[in-house]
């Protein structure tokens, strides 16, 4: 786990090695444990270390094979030592015991087509001196970043936005009215910077240093339809490939632990790591403590580190902490973010650092693979016979918190993009006319579109309107604390597994996850097993954004941004719900960080 960097002088030549220094200085966090960049005619290579696997020198990067190739990486491929045997068995030979070297050899034996083969999160860049090309990558669900600019004059990438910043970036508004409006981010491959954007997950990236250009392909996507699993083999099969995918993310030469907030999904990690973990010391957990009662999950964490006999250490942020760390968060995300739980996470990853969790375990990626969330409720109906509709309508209210009126209504608005739109509208009426009356948001239609068949949707959320956002959070919180974080419900084989999994396996007698609430009975607890409620790592945000209004309402009345989109002297902000206040403000305070202008 690391970070990256990269130019590629199209026009005239620069002084690579000194921009290359400056773009690694600026993500030194991500890579503590050394630096090393590599300059090759019109192209420069930067990385930072953190060292999870040969903590030895033979693990540094750049890498080198033979004359051929060099490679910058970011993140980890879990299946290297089987990958290892069959290049052993090609008559390749290594001189480390890095997953980097054997994506070396992989990419010298197969090509561009070495990806597929791979179980893992990355980012790399591999210099191809032969081919005279500079091949890029991104890992299937982007887990790990790879942002980029390409202009006339150069093409750079890096792990961070802010390698890739000019000294006044420009707003891309689009992106900052489509989060105000409707609160979704990372709906496309766009940032909130306007030029700077992402390598779409699951791509190739080739860049052709003869022809001066470059292409970007699809190697890896969902599949549309698979064969469902029956529901009589879909537990014993499921489990059976998380735990491999939890065993596999086990694989580290420093210290794991995990992310525990006392739901379903990190209990089942912490449950399953636990059981496999083969150190004298108990399995660390790190969980965050709201110290607003009604987002408590405290008593299930200690429920479960109980349980599991697991080295537990609690964290419980207040609101000095929220303030006072509010400019290092906004600036670590990089970009504007909807909730205020972004805040536990950072502490979280700040707390396992401190106790040397170096690798993190974390549940990401089981309520979309799953049909965790009441809203996926309606989208399940929908994909239903008309002759089974009803009885699925009744059992929706058995075993959660969504009442059959609710189901109703769920289902008569969410799949509808004019209602969606015409409200999220009215909810934004400070919005000025010139921009609020042509406001269309092609997020929200293809997420409102989605909303006709729960695959569909489940598809639409692990790619873009959900779990996108959530790594995104992940990524920077862990990276900040120098912290690698692994998500063994994203394995492409558990995700594909869930996905081809008949509905009743997932949603059963209004039960979320059932799949997963019957494969861990006996394994953890029955107050988590069969837990209707859910929440996360989450903030007291009524309690922080109370206490923090006033300085919100100067930061937002301040705002060139918004005072540019927005009628302020028309806007009172305690009429607004909390969430859309949160936005308002977040970007307001991302704008000063950042010093970003609107064109």
């Amino acid at each position: 786990m690391c970070g990256i960097s990269g130019i590629v002088a199209r026009k005239t030549m620069i002084d690579s090695e000194r921009e290359i220094r400056r773009m690694n200085d600026i993500i030194e966090h991500r890579g503590p444990d050394g630096e090393g960049i590599y300059c090759y005619q019109n192209v420069a290579l930067g990385h930072r270390r953190l060292a999870i696997l040969d903590l030895s020198e033979l693990g540094k990067q750049p890498m080198h094979w033979e004359e051929k190739y060099t490679i910058v990486f970011n993140g980890e491929v879990y299946n290297y030592i089987e990958i290892r045997e069959v290049l052993l068995k090609e008559g390749y030979s290594f001189k480390s015991e890095s997953d980097t070297e054997v994506i070396l050899a992989a990419y010298d034996l197969w090509g561009k087509e070495c990806v597929t083969r791979f179980n893992g999160m990355w980012s790399f860049a591999i210099l191809d001196k032969e081919k005279k090309v500079l091949f890029c990558s991104r890992d299937r669900f982007g887990i790990k970043p790879f942002y980029y600019t390409i202009s006339e004059e150069e093409f750079r990438f890096g792990s961070e936005i802010k390698q890739l910043l000019e000294e006044q970036p420009l707003l891309n508004l689009p992106v900052a009215l489509d989060f105000i409006i409707t609160g979704i981010e990372e709906a496309s491959d766009e940032t909130f910077f306007k030029g700077i954007v992402k390598l779409t997950p699951g791509h190739n990236l080739t860049f052709d240093l003869a022809q001066n250009s470059y292409q970007i392909e699809a190697f890896y996507s969902l599949p549309d339809e698979g064969k469902e699993t029956a529901n009589g083999d879909s537990i014993p099969g499921y489990i059976s490939l998380l735990e491999e995918s939890v065993k596999l993310r086990m694989r580290s030469d420093v210290r794991v632990g995990t992310c525990l907030s006392g739901g379903l999904d990190s209990s089942t990690v912490a449950a399953l790591a636990s059981k496999n973990y083969n150190y004298q010391e108990q399995f660390y957990a790190i969980h965050a403590k709201s110290e607003e009662a009604a987002t408590d999950e405290s008593a299930f964490a200690t429920l479960v580190s109980g349980h599991l006999n697991l080295n537990l250490k609690t964290v419980v942020p207040g609101y000095q902490d929220f303030e006072s760390n509010m400019d290092e968060v906004i600036y670590t995300q990089e970009e504007p973010f909807g909730s205020p739980s972004v805040f536990m996470q950072y502490f979280v990853f700040k707390e396992a650092r401190k106790n040397n969790c170096i690798v993190m375990l974390d549940g990401q990626g089981g309520d979309e693979t799953l049909l965790g969330y009441e809203r996926y409720y309606p989208a399940l109906i929908r994909s239903l016979p008309w002759s089974k509709r009803l009885k699925a309508l009744l059992n929706s209210k058995k075993n959660s918190r969504l009442s059959m009126l609710e189901a109703i209504k769920y289902m008569l608005y969410f799949g509808n993009y004019k209602s969606r739109l015409n409200r999220v509208k009215r909810r934004a009426n400070f919005i000025r006319p010139e921009y609020l009356e042509h406001f269309k948001s092609e997020a929200l239609r293809k997420v409102s579109e989605s909303y006709s068949d729960v695959r569909k949707m489940q598809k639409m959320e692990l790619t873009r309107s959900q779990l996108p956002h959530l790594l995104r959070y992940e990524d920077k919180n862990s990276m900040k604390h120098s912290v690698e974080a692994r998500l063994p419900f994203i394995d492409y084989r558990v995700v594909e597994f869930a996905l081809n999994m008949e509905n009743e396996a997932k949603i059963y007698d209004g039960w979320t996850k059932y799949v997963l609430r019957k494969g861990m009975s006996g394994l953890l607890p029955k107050e988590i097993v069969w837990r209707k409620n859910k929440l996360g790592f989450n903030a007291p945000e009524n309690l922080w954004l109370e206490k923090h209004a006033a300085e919100m309402e100067k930061v937002i009345r301040k705002s060139v941004i918004f005072n540019a989109i927005s009628d302020l002297n028309q806007l009172d902000l305690n009429q607004l719900d909390k969430r859309m206040r949160w936005r308002i403000y977040n970007l307001a305070k991302w704008e000063l960080l950042f010093n970003v202008r609107i064109a």
